[in-house]
């Protein structure tokens, strides 16, 4: 049975972040080091977006930025001034290239297509099974969905999306101006809004996002984006260069970061998705570097939860709990937010860096009772995870 010191299960966004990081590292890139996953990635699928306020460790492959988002609401519309913060936007292809490129110039790293079919560990050992083989190593780093705890309707809504990259024949798109929420559409389906970031004049993502229990027909989507692009941006002539679909949860469920000895949960399946937001790239990007730190230092790459981590996973569940109570829509809370704070706060908040201060000021402009109610349930039910953790 072949061994190796770490096995990476899934080659997405997690497996590969963490990966490429190991191998930046002089005291780590010479590990033995085995990917799997059962597809090669090739094929442009995702679109991540996120914000930072200083050039990031994949600025190279950023495919478009800006400094000014909009955001539209039945009687709020405003340009936002995102202050230190950048917005970015790297396509899944590139991303998949840059890293798998620059692993070939290692030949301790080896990559099997295969698919896996189970994770355990035992005394200090990991096995991975596959349909093919067996493989054994000190940790796995797992981003699967092997240990995801179950997703309901009781205890979760889903973000779910279309997004069609439209190119017109005219220049009809300001590039340096991106849309980041439009909720003047109809919200008879849950929280939904529309998303467009140009990258060019004539070239834009256009993208249809709802929070609710299910996802819905294919046709529901795209009639809403061809009714969007016509009546909204009034555009008629545009060609469809690249569409993607895509199903985020949004979960009060518990993310076992740890699920069994020397087997550590990245990504989505570690929880590393913002539960209220459904943001992962830079919640990604954070915990492989707390990881490549702890091995580099022969620490357990197995980091506690921190008690800040704690206070954001509940204001994320109390989110997560007014919306499912439906005591208040997405649209009259995201539109209070961003009608009474500004963007630069909001962002350093949805992105786990904002302080107890700002945080503070934050909850006194939303509307008191539900948030209570709901707050106060999830910290019980907090409470009672991390005992049982």
């Amino acid at each position: 049975m072949e061994k190796y010191d770490y096995i990476i299960a899934g080659s997405g966004c997690a497996g590969l972040s963490l990966l490429y990081r190991i191998l930046l590292e002089p005291t780590l890139q010479n590990k033995s080091i085995l990917v799997v996953d059962k597809d090669h990635k090739k094929n442009n699928d995702r679109t991540w977006c996120y914000w930072e306020k200083k050039p990031g460790l994949f600025e190279k492959i950023v495919h478009a930025k800006w400094n000014t988002l909009e955001f539209l609401s039945t009687n709020f519309e405003e340009q936002l001034d995102l202050g230190a913060y950048t917005y970015k936007m790297i396509q899944g292809i590139d991303f998949y290239d840059f890293v798998l490129d620059f692993a070939k110039k290692f030949k301790n790293v080896v990559f099997k297509y295969e698919n896996i079919v189970a994770i355990s560990s035992e005394s200090e050992t990991t096995t991975l099974k596959t349909t093919k083989n067996s493989y054994k190593s000190n940790f796995i780093f797992n981003s699967t969905n092997i240990f995801q705890p179950k997703i309901t309707k009781e205890n979760s809504l889903l973000q779910h999306f279309t997004g069609w990259v439209i190119k017109t024949e005219k220049p009809v798109f300001d590039p340096k101006v991106g849309r980041l929420m439009d909720f003047r559409v109809s919200q008879k389906n849950g929280t939904t809004f529309m998303y467009v970031l140009p990258t060019s004049n004539t070239e834009a993502l256009v993208e249809y996002t709802l929070f609710s229990p299910e996802i819905l027909e294919k046709e529901t989507y795209n009639l809403a984006l061809e009714n969007y692009i016509k009546n909204e941006l009034k555009i008629s002539n545009y060609s469809i260069k690249h569409k993607e679909f895509g199903v985020i949860p949004m979960s009060l469920a518990k993310f076992e970061k740890n699920p069994k000895k020397n087997i550590i949960n990245i990504g989505t399946s570690g929880g590393f998705t913002k539960a209220s937001s459904g943001y992962t790239f830079q919640f990604i990007q954070k915990d492989v570097a707390e990881i490549v730190k702890n091995l580099k230092e022969n620490k357990s790459p197995i980091s506690k939860i921190s008690f800040r981590e704690k206070i954001y996973n509940w204001y994320d569940a109390t989110l997560i709990d007014v919306l499912l109570s439906e005591k208040l829509t997405g649209k009259a809370i995201f539109t209070k937010m961003f009608q009474s704070i500004s963007t630069e706060k909001i962002l350093a908040f949805l992105g786990n860096e904002s302080s107890l201060k700002d945080d503070f000021l934050i909850m006194k402009k939303l509307p008191i009772k539900p948030f209570l109610t709901s707050g106060l349930r999830q910290f019980k039910n907090n409470l009672k995870k991390y005992k049982k953790g």
